[in-house]
């Protein structure tokens, strides 16, 4: 989006020298795989610095910082560890924090070596983290763009995406899907939620599930937003492991099709001009959930 702010290395380094001098001497350079919501750059060997690429992600910066010490005892993979959270200065408008390096790569298909080990390791995780305490926890809201939350807030925006669609994309089973989706509603308690559980977002070393990181979107509420990479990621034989050691109602899963059918429209609706291979992936999701197939 245009107002997502490009930062430079010497604005870095400008923050940690003034406000982390003990770190002032590390080197700063870029990270590969740098993010979308954040700016992230290495600090030194073993550390890292994110910053927020717009202001819509600021409040996502204390609520990482806040949250994350109390998470990560009780989930069964790495997680980001904060080490520091720095305030607005140096030509930089927003706070901003640093944290414990992770070392692994993003989790695309061709890293992982057992898509069905990797989608049962995912779903301990998400088992772990719905597991911990939520009563204090956070509320779906603008802070996490409502994941957790009732998926009507995106109703207008989805069929918005689906009249433009019309023509290309079976909208009667689409528009049937969705509607189903909005029907249903989390009964139980709220419980934690990562909110974008992506291969981006997920790290892999020697073929496995090492680590989940950016908790930007986490909150509580509904857990079914934390289901869409059955769809994104898995093969047949994975999702459906997934699926049977998530362990979560029917409902719960149309509702993770909705979450699905919207991200996906909405990429397809702004993309398909622009950058057509982006376009097609999501394509690629939309078949699978009208589908409900998953190879």
């Amino acid at each position: 989006m245009a107002d997502r702010r490009e930062i430079e290395v010497a604005t870095v380094e400008r923050l940690v020298a003034a406000q982390f001098p003990q770190w002032a001497e590390l080197a700063v350079r870029p990270v590969a795989e740098g993010g979308w919501n954040n700016r992230t750059f290495h600090l030194g060997q073993h550390m890292c610095v994110r910053l927020p690429s717009a202001e819509r992600y600021v409040a996502q910066v204390e609520k990482e910082v806040r949250w994350l010490p109390v998470l990560a005892p009780n989930l069964p993979f790495l997680v980001p560890v904060p080490l520091g959270l720095g305030r607005p200065g140096g030509g930089y408008p927003w706070p901003w924090s640093i944290y414990e390096w992770i070392e692994g790569e993003t989790a695309k298909r061709g890293r992982i070596s057992s898509l069905v080990d990797f989608a049962l390791d995912l779903a301990d995780f998400l088992n772990a983290l719905r597991a911990i305490d939520a009563a204090n926890g956070p509320r779906a809201g603008p802070h996490n763009f409502h994941r957790g939350g009732a998926l009507k807030v995106y109703d207008t925006e989805t069929r918005t995406a689906i009249e433009t669609l019309c023509g290309e994309l079976d909208v009667p089973r689409i528009t049937a899907l969705w509607d189903a989706a909005l029907a249903s509603h989390w009964v139980g308690q709220p419980v934690w939620v990562h909110g974008d559980i992506a291969e981006g977002n997920l790290l892999v070393r020697d073929g496995k599930l090492a680590a989940v990181i950016d908790f930007g979107t986490c909150g509580t509420g509904d857990p079914a937003c934390d289901l869409v990479i059955a769809w994104t990621l898995f093969d047949k034989p994975a999702a459906r492991a997934f699926r049977q050691r998530v362990g979560l109602d029917a409902q719960t899963w149309e509702r993770a099709r909705g979450w699905c059918l919207w991200k996906a429209l909405i990429v397809i609706a702004a993309e398909r001009d622009v950058n057509a291979s982006v376009a097609d992936r999501h394509r690629g999701w939309i078949d699978r959930v009208i589908n409900d197939r998953f190879d």
